[in-house]
């Protein structure tokens, strides 16, 4: 059994206010997040293989990064489409043409650089043993509602809520499979918000693995001022032993 990565970075970065470049290129300490993301599935021992989805202009110069950054495990790196899920789509087609139905592949964003290895292996595990894998954090806020009118509605009890985040991972011929139906029914596939919902609504059941709550996604420039924090503070506590 194999573990695949299929890694999505075909946005634009338009909320980052980026006048040259897309987000995923963006730099810290002189490498770009993409590079930072695909560090950590490329050195974790139990992923086989990745495919990156990436803006198609940009793939020539991602595979300048590739090369530079001696990054083994990219198989390969596929055009994006018009819509996050055809994204997607087109990475698991992709990955079907080195793996099988029952491999597992891990699902997750080019601009989540402060992925882990030990979520990473929880993903594994749980796909293993359950068949799917969805990467949570606690909610530590109040979340509520609002109503018709616009005031707030229900409150609702943070104690039973979690950000669902990534990666999201199933069986490779699953996934491949929810999208094929959603693709041919009214809607398509961009009616589902992440692959998490598309798998609910052909009635998967999904389960959960905790993940680390720096695991954000960069967004907005308040997210690239969070992350360059937080690398900054990993290397200090290598150097100081903090």
């Amino acid at each position: 059994m194999s573990n695949v990565a299929v890694i999505f970075a075909g946005g634009t970065g338009q909320r980052m206010n980026t006048r040259t470049r897309p987000k995923q290129f963006l730099e810290l300490h002189g490498k770009p997040i993409i590079v930072y993301t695909l560090e950590v599935f490329d050195q974790h021992k139990e992923i086989d293989g990745i495919v990156l989805v990436m803006l198609d202009s940009w793939i020539e110069y991602t595979w300048e990064l590739v090369r530079k950054y001696g990054l083994r495990k990219v198989k390969k790196i596929v055009p994006g489409g018009a819509s996050g899920q055809e994204s997607i789509y087109n990475g698991l087609k992709c990955a079907a043409e080195f793996y099988g139905d029952e491999d597992i592949v891990l699902i997750h964003d080019g601009v989540r650089p402060l992925i882990d290895e030990e979520t990473i292996t929880k993903n594994i595990s749980s796909v293993k043993e359950r068949g799917t894998a969805i990467t949570v954090t606690a909610a530590i806020e109040t979340i509520t509602m609002k109503d018709e009118t616009g005031a707030v509605g229900t409150i609702i009890d943070r104690s039973q809520c979690q950000l669902a985040r990534a990666p999201q991972s199933f069986r490779l011929g699953h996934i491949l499979g929810v999208h094929d139906r959603a693709r041919q029914e009214e809607g398509g596939a961009d009616r589902f918000i992440d692959s998490a919902s598309m798998m609910k609504y052909y009635g998967y059941k999904l389960y959960t693995v905790e993940g680390k709550p720096e695991n954000i996604k960069i967004t907005t420039p308040s997210d690239y001022y969070i992350f360059r924090a937080m690398v900054d503070a990993r290397e200090s506590s290598q150097i100081f032993g903090i």
